[in-house]
């Protein structure tokens, strides 16, 4: 018997990480979704000007989707904007370059087909704040990965070491150990980042707006070479966006 439309169909929430031109008219979309993980879907005539939800699909947006499965890739039939954050982003260099890092972050961490909720939630949380300018951007972005990089199981410490635990604050960090470490686990070669730098990263992680927010250009800057080393260790390559991140 053949298989009914409603069973060949599902509907889920999702942010569009990247989109690939497919032929004259169509685009690929990838969707890091509520429900589903990461899904790759082909949007039908979007690049025409008549399409009906062209702009919903550009990156960054959130949107409520219906696909239908299909035997490579899915086929997006409905989309409805949720959030409008692609244009607000869009319209700020510095937004635009810490989105793409996101996503682009986002795309290395997740699979498809496996539950994305918590990474899902990150990255629309992130792409929002962006779009409405609520904090720096690198800091968003700062705070997104090591945020990401701890949901993904890799949480890393900076207050007590994190190998021995032995409590802190320290004044080393390792990013193969797993952040702070103390004198007595400290490697050669280990960072000696400021103590402002290892109380702006405890903030990031546990979103301390406050504090984050107040800190000084210095302390942004080495923290933001520690999160790309710590990203790097785990994802075991870099992540080329991050070169065009504007930072202070």
């Amino acid at each position: 018997m053949p298989s009914s439309t409603a069973s060949r169909t599902y509907r889920t929430e999702g942010v569009v990480l990247r989109t690939y031109k497919l032929g004259e008219a169509d685009r690929i979309i990838v969707l890091l979704t509520r429900d589903h993980g990461q899904v790759r879907a082909v949007a039908k005539g979007v690049r025409r000007t008549s399409s009906k939800f062209g702009s919903r699909l550009e990156p960054f947006m959130s949107v409520d989707v219906l696909l239908a499965h299909g035997r490579n890739l899915d086929v997006v039939t409905q989309a409805q904007t949720k959030g409008a954050y692609g244009h607000g982003i869009a319209a700020d260099y510095g937004c635009y370059t810490a989105a793409t890092a996101i996503a682009e972050t986002a795309e290395r961490l997740t699979d498809i087909g496996e539950a994305g909720g918590a990474q899902y939630a990150l990255v629309a949380g992130a792409f929002s704040a962006l779009s409405r300018n609520l904090h720096p951007s690198e800091l968003i972005l700062d705070s997104y990965l090591l945020r990401a990089l701890a949901t993904a199981g890799w949480a890393p410490s900076f207050t007590d070491c994190a190998r021995c635990g032995s409590p802190g604050p320290h004044t080393a960090f390792s990013a193969p150990l797993g952040g702070a470490v103390c004198p007595s686990c400290r490697p050669p070669g280990s960072a000696s980042p400021s103590p402002a730098t290892m109380e702006l990263l405890g903030a990031l992680l546990t979103g301390d707006w406050t504090i984050a927010d107040a800190s000084e250009n210095g302390a942004r800057r080495e923290a933001a070479g520690l999160v790309a080393a710590y990203l790097q260790w785990h994802l075991e390559r870099g992540v080329p966006s991050l070169k065009h991140v504007e930072r202070v």
